[in-house]
């Protein structure tokens, strides 16, 4: 029988060291205890327990009772129909392979800063500063470049103005556990969150709000999800990019995949390589992880299909169709039919199926794909 109270020490053996941890850090930021950190170096991108309490298995505050963090982990045990279940009142049907979704459009801004630096039609940055100005949010969690943008390392960071969204801008394929700017966000005043991230990061809200989670769940108003079906470990710069194509990291000014890897340069130059020669550097969190479609986000969103200028948008929650509305009401997005694009559908439950089927037939209890 699992215990009753389910602490650190269950997470550690079913989630973190079982292939199942995505490297969310939902876990780290809800402790209040300060007795879990992250480990990011080496491709690693897993929480882990200090030593001087209980040691990396135990901890001595799950003993006397606090569950904090299990609540918390949107990979804890039954986790995706109990959030379903908390978000929409149902868990998904067998044939919702992306999930529940109330309504599917293409989108992009309508400022022409927003469309020369955001990814696939600048929506993401549209929607963050249309929060941040319209007083929805006080700060999102986003990731940056680290330093001066040229070493492609993916760092969490907090956005509260049009000037640090922008900075945010664009897409890193190397992971970012953007919950880790939580505390830099609550600490400089901010009680009302967007959380910009990947399926994995965009459920821990959902997690959070479910089991209860205390004052951190509350703070989280606004959650865009990101369409992904893996990330990649930074060694992938040096050991593919670099020693296959000569492409050194500093050179490279965009990243993009669309059925292929595709890199533009300093220089003016392009290159493509072949997803399957980067699926060696896919990071070990993404090997078990069934959701490429951002489930769990008010609104998921993503660069596939024909129109590379236009994003895939899922609306998914009251919240997400409030927002989406209003930035139509007053133009700040424009949006057009899915239909436009025939094969934007297909392809997301397709993308969708591949993922699902990564899901291990454990203790998470995925519900399966019909067809799969």
């Amino acid at each position: 029988m699992p215990p009753e109270k389910p602490q650190w020490a269950e997470l550690f053996t079913e989630v973190v060291t079982s292939g199942a941890c995505t490297g969310c850090a939902a876990c780290v930021v809800v402790c209040p205890y300060d007795v879990l950190g992250y480990d990011d170096a080496d491709g690693h991108y897993l929480p882990f327990h200090v030593d001087e309490d209980g040691g990396p298995q135990d901890c001595t505050h799950g003993q006397r009772g606090c569950t904090l963090c299990t609540r918390a982990c949107p990979r804890f045990r039954d986790w995706e129909p109990e959030i379903d279940t908390h978000m929409f009142g149902r868990p998904r049907e067998a044939d919702e392979v992306y999930g529940i979704a109330r309504e599917v459009v293409l989108a992009r801004a309508t400022d022409p800063e927003l469309l020369a630096a955001g990814q696939d039609g600048g929506l993401v940055s549209a929607i963050l500063i249309w929060a941040l100005e319209r007083d929805l949010i006080d700060a999102a969690l986003v990731s940056y470049l680290e330093g001066d943008g040229t070493s492609w390392k993916a760092i969490p960071g907090v956005a509260r103005t049009r000037a640090e969204v922008l900075a945010a801008a664009g897409s890193r394929y190397t992971y970012s556990a953007n919950t880790l700017a939580y505390s830099e966000a609550t600490t400089g005043g901010a009680e009302r969150l967007g959380l910009v991230g990947m399926g994995c990061q965009a459920s821990a809200p959902g997690a959070m709000t479910a089991r209860r989670a205390g004052k951190v769940a509350r703070r989280f108003q606004l959650t865009i999800g990101l369409l992904c079906s893996k990330t990649f470990d930074d060694a992938i710069f040096p050991e593919l990019f670099e020693a296959e194509y000569g492409i050194a990291r500093a050179d490279m000014v965009k990243m993009n995949i669309k059925g292929v890897f595709q890199v533009w340069t300093r220089d003016g130059g392009y290159h493509e390589i072949p997803l399957k020669q980067a699926r060696a550097w896919t990071r070990e969190g993404c090997l078990q992880c069934p959701d490429f479609a951002a489930e769990h986000a008010d609104l998921s969103t993503g660069g596939i299909g024909a129109f590379p200028d236009w994003t895939l948008t899922l609306v998914r929650t009251d919240r997400g169709a409030e927002v989406l509305s209003a930035m139509i009401a007053d133009g700040s997005v424009e949006t057009r039919p899915v239909t436009d694009d025939p094969g934007v559908l297909p392809l997301l439950e397709k993308l969708s199926r591949v993922s699902r089927k990564r899901g291990p037939a454990d203790g998470r209890k995925l519900i399966p794909v019909l067809g799969g």
